[in-house]
Order: structure tokens, then sequence, then C-alpha cells
């Protein structure tokens, strides 16, 4: 089905569940989601592979198998210990970040908890109908890193 736009919403349809190799996600108007954003650093990616290796994750796996689970809880960890340069840290670039969340909320999507930690961002949100998560989140990640890469030159 795809979304009529309305109020200069999206054209695009939200996806339902879907998988891009690791955790799936389920993209449909009017969940309340739990999104976690981490900066390309927080996690080194050798790291995050030998954990998809020892835990035997092929991407294909449903969101409530005990090893994604299990990823999730070791990426969150990890991630909460201050890994890589931390530019979030940097007073300027968390403002950023929060304005940007705030821009769009009650357009786009309803905005209903966020922190920005020193290498990630926790955002709690609903999807409203016509923006599908990707398109949000991409918005959100495209804007921030080039404005933050402005102002750290």
């Amino acid at each position: 089905m795809i979304n009529t736009p309305l109020h200069g919403q999206s054209p695009f349809p939200s996806r339902g569940w879907h998988s891009r190799g690791y955790l799936p996600h389920l993209d449909v108007p009017g969940l309340i989601q739990s999104i976690t954003i981490r900066l390309c650093d927080s996690i080194p990616v050798a790291v995050l592979d030998a954990w998809k290796s020892e835990l035997a994750l092929t991407g294909k796996e449903g969101a409530s198998n005990p090893c994604c689970l299990e990823l999730q809880q070791r990426v969150e960890r990890y991630a909460d210990q201050g890994h890589g340069a931390c530019w979030l840290r940097d007073q300027r670039i968390a403002q950023l970040v929060q304005q940007t969340l705030l821009h769009f909320d009650s357009v786009r999507y309803r905005l209903l908890a966020w922190v920005v930690m020193p290498n990630h961002i926790h955002v709690l949100t609903e999807l409203l109908p016509g923006y599908p998560l990707n398109g949000v989140i991409h918005s959100w990640k495209s804007f921030t890193a080039k404005k933050a890469n402005k102002k750290l030159e």
C-alpha cells in the first residue's frame, strides 16, 4: 500500500518487517519505537563481526532470537563505556542533535524522549503516516553529520 501524500507527507510506503543483515526492524506508522544511533567509531567493526560470528548470526534471524537479543545487549554495554572520539560530548554537537530531533517533532514523528550520550543517541518516537523509519533516521543522520563536520572542521 502506498500512502497518499497529504500535507507535505512522503509518498513512500512503510516497509513492515525488514533487515539490513543484522537486527530486524518494524516500520509501521503509529508504532512507538526505541532507536539507537551510534557514531561510527563507537564500536569497531571487528568487534561487531566477532560477536556476530560467535553468536552464529546470519542476519536472517527473527527479532525474538536469543542471539539477536544478546548482540543488542553487548552493543549497548560496549557503547555505554564511551569508546571512540565521543564527538557528542561537545556541547555544540549535542545541541545540534537535539535541535535536529525537535525540528520535525509532530510533523513526521512524535518525539517522546531522547538522550544524547557521548558516542550514541537514544530516541523514543512514534512515526506518523507517510514517513518511513529509514527516511526519518536518514534525515537525522545526514543533516547532523554535515553540520557537525562543519562545526568540527
